[in-house]
């Protein structure tokens, strides 16, 4: 029926003419005075006419439309299955869209070319810089002070920026060098904390923390990271609070007494570059922390939730069931 009603509509123009012309037709033999059996003869032909052309065409019109249809869901194979062009001016169209699909193409394997050099350059960066990092760690634990301690505080910062540019070069490119395996959830989280344990420590952070003894499938290394990633801001935003983790059923909860969230920028937290009212008025966020957790988490297939309220801290949930592997 739809595709009766836009045939009809293409051709509004000419079903007008042709009831004009039946006006017309009807007006001429009235004048005559002509036997009304001849008119609707005449007429009664004239229709059967119009109406087997107008089904001729109109199988020929769901027959391209079909196709046109069929191309549209698989735009990126090309056009060289477009239906023949019937006229002038439909070869015009194709041929102008055809300039177009190919000025597509090209400026796509450039943008994709300059990516990967884009990728290769910042990957090679990252890693070149970590010899440095790591020759004023050792020159900084050689001369131990007060100044040292903060300024191994301020490398540390540094070599997490790093890290995290090799994850989002990782997350955004081609490759997914995943190891799904069963792994312990204890050893995960011991790691995770050591790594910030001077924080705890400098901005007095008490923790709540009882082993889980839980084993979760998924690929550690990027499970890791999330949780890192997770810490990193509960330590960020919770000086002199406390930090929880316990496990709530198949849910791992991660919680703090910090500043909170606020109720407007708990639905963006997780796109890429959203600092929200905490980033902005600390000036301290980058708006990639979360997006790269949310994006490694959704890679591993384990969904994360965060609930929030300014001044009443955060809960930061991952469920570690992964749906896609359920019985």
């Amino acid at each position: 029926m739809k595709l009766l009603k836009d045939y009809l509509f293409l051709h509004r123009k000419s079903l007008i003419a042709f009831a004009l012309l039946a006006l017309i037709f009807c007006g001429v033999f009235a004048l005559y005075r002509l036997p009304v059996e001849s008119v609707l003869y005449a007429l009664g032909l004239w229709m059967l006419a119009v109406l087997g052309l107008a089904g001729f065409d109109f199988s020929r019109f769901c027959v391209r439309r079909r196709t046109l249809e069929g191309m549209l869901k698989n735009i990126a194979d090309g056009l060289d299955a477009l239906p023949p062009a019937s006229n002038c001016l439909e070869e015009d169209y194709q041929a102008l869209l055809d300039a177009l699909f190919r000025a597509k193409a090209g400026a796509a394997t450039r943008a994709d070319a300059a990516f990967r050099d884009m990728q290769d350059y910042s990957a090679l960066w990252a890693h070149q810089i970590k010899t440095p990092i790591a020759a004023m760690r050792l020159l900084l634990q050689a001369h131990p002070s007060s100044e040292s301690r903060a300024l191994e505080g301020e490398l540390f910062k540094i070599e997490q920026y790093v890290e995290m540019l090799l994850s989002y070069l990782r997350l955004e490119g081609s490759s997914r060098d995943l190891v799904m395996r069963a792994c312990d959830l204890d050893e995960m989280l011991r790691q995770a904390i050591k790594k910030y344990a001077r924080f705890f420590i400098d901005q007095k952070i008490s923790l709540r923390y009882e082993p889980v003894r839980r084993q979760v499938l998924t690929d550690d290394k990027w499970f890791l990271f999330a949780l890192e990633q997770i810490l990193s801001n509960a330590v960020k935003y919770t000086p002199g609070g406390e930090i929880r983790i316990d496990l709530e059923g198949d849910w791992l909860v991660i919680a703090d007494t910090g500043i909170g969230i606020a109720a407007e920028d708990l639905p963006r937290v997780f796109e890429k570059g959203y600092t929200g009212y905490n980033g902005r008025t600390g000036r301290k966020s980058t708006g990639l922390g979360l997006y790269l957790t949310g994006r490694a988490l959704k890679m591993l297939h384990h969904e994360i939730q965060i609930q929030s309220a300014p001044n009443q801290g955060t809960r930061v949930r991952i469920c570690l069931t992964r749906p896609d592997l359920s019985p």
